[in-house]
């Protein structure tokens, strides 16, 4: 039964997990790769349950390795393919990914963030941050999208695979344990009868015609014999990504106009940051609330322009200092005051926000 799993709008009530799937059935993917690890297993047991309706296909690899290798073998072979996993799972896809960095490859990966170092708990993180921004042997030659919520993984998970094959560079979708596994209300509709262009894939390999006689010959290689010849083709990569840096960055923010205090955070522990900055901009205190919602390519610009606005800022992840690694690389040079807030592994609720933020505004004024 071919067609679209959603006529219209359509207001439900799913798991983050069930939402990927779906998003990726009404985005026309065609094949999702996948080795189960908690919390990402749903969403390859939603993708099942979809695919026969939909003439979509599934393999289940023997390992993370595989899944990753395997989605770009799909993804050359002009399907819109993708994977998803978390922790050590995200650990083992880093190879195949740099791989997709070097052949500059469409692929788009889902990560729903464990708890680490290694297999630790398979509820919640941020500290896979790092890992899916720079990982791989390579420069980061990545697009790394850090969703907050249901509806965020829906038309995120939509956008990842047009980004990817729009500018061929390997997308992330960067979520978590607790958007996996939790229930929200969102709205699920085919992009297409909102107005949203598919990209279309197609193959690598397999073009009709004869190489060098029909058509120009194919070189998709990531292995260079001399070091000149690496050097010239990263250039080339370095390049693209400085000329599309601007179009992917994303970001959102509240009174970061006149501050005293700006808080800095991604992903669902924005959430609680930025209701704690709504409650606190009530009380009629000056915070200011920053999210990058790409954390790769960072939105430097804006990022620099808030924290130059601001007395102090305070980075909240519940991670020990990933996100801030980011932020202090995009603020290099800039004389304001950082401090940090950090739990690593472990959830962030907006009443500790506002405490830690009351206390460093009465520190200002005394």
């Amino acid at each position: 039964m071919a067609g679209v799993p959603v006529p219209g709008d359509k207001r439900v009530f799913m798991t983050g997990n069930e939402v990927v799937a779906y998003a990726a059935v009404a985005a026309r993917a065609d094949i999702m790769y996948g080795y189960p690890i908690t919390p990402q297993n749903e969403v390859m047991h939603y993708w099942t349950r979809l695919a026969p309706k939909y003439e979509k296909r599934f393999l289940q690899t023997e390992d993370e390795l595989s899944a990753g290798f395997t989605t770009i073998g799909g993804v050359m072979a002009g399907r819109k393919a993708f994977t998803a996993t978390a922790g050590p799972g995200n650990v083992l896809m880093q190879e195949p990914m740099a791989m997709a960095e070097m052949m500059r490859l469409p692929v788009v990966v889902v990560i729903m963030q464990r708890g680490g170092p290694s297999t630790a708990t398979v509820i919640y993180s941020q500290q896979e941050v790092i890992l899916t921004t720079f990982g791989g042997n390579g420069e980061g030659f990545r697009i790394v999208y850090s969703t907050a919520t249901h509806q965020e993984l829906y038309d995120y998970t939509i956008k990842a695979f047009n980004t990817a094959w729009r500018y061929r560079f390997p997308v992330f979708l960067l979520a978590d344990g607790y958007q996996a596994k939790m229930r929200e209300p969102l709205t699920i509709y085919d992009p297409l009868e909102r107005g949203i262009e598919l990209i279309a894939p197609e193959a690598y390999l397999g073009r009709p015609g004869t190489p060098g006689v029909d058509r120009p010959p194919g070189h998709f290689r990531n292995t260079y014999s001399t070091e000149e010849e690496l050097y010239e083709v990263l250039q080339g990569h370095v390049r693209e990504y400085e000329r599309i840096w601007r179009e992917v960055e994303e970001y959102e923010s509240l009174g970061t106009e006149d501050t005293d205090l700006l808080i800095i955070a991604h992903g669902v522990v924005a959430r609680a940051a930025k209701q704690a900055v709504e409650y606190l901009r009530g009380e009629g205190l000056k915070v200011g609330y920053f999210r990058p919602v790409t954390l790769r390519p960072m939105p430097v610009d804006a990022l620099r322009e808030a924290v130059s606005r601001t007395k102090r800022f305070m980075v909240v992840e519940s991670a020990y200092g990933q996100l801030s690694k980011l932020v202090r690389d995009a603020l290099y040079g800039l004389a304001v005051e950082m401090v940090p807030l950090y739990k690593p592994g472990v959830g962030v609720t907006p009443e500790e926000i506002m405490a830690r933020s009351r206390e460093l505004i009465v520190k200002g004024e005394s």
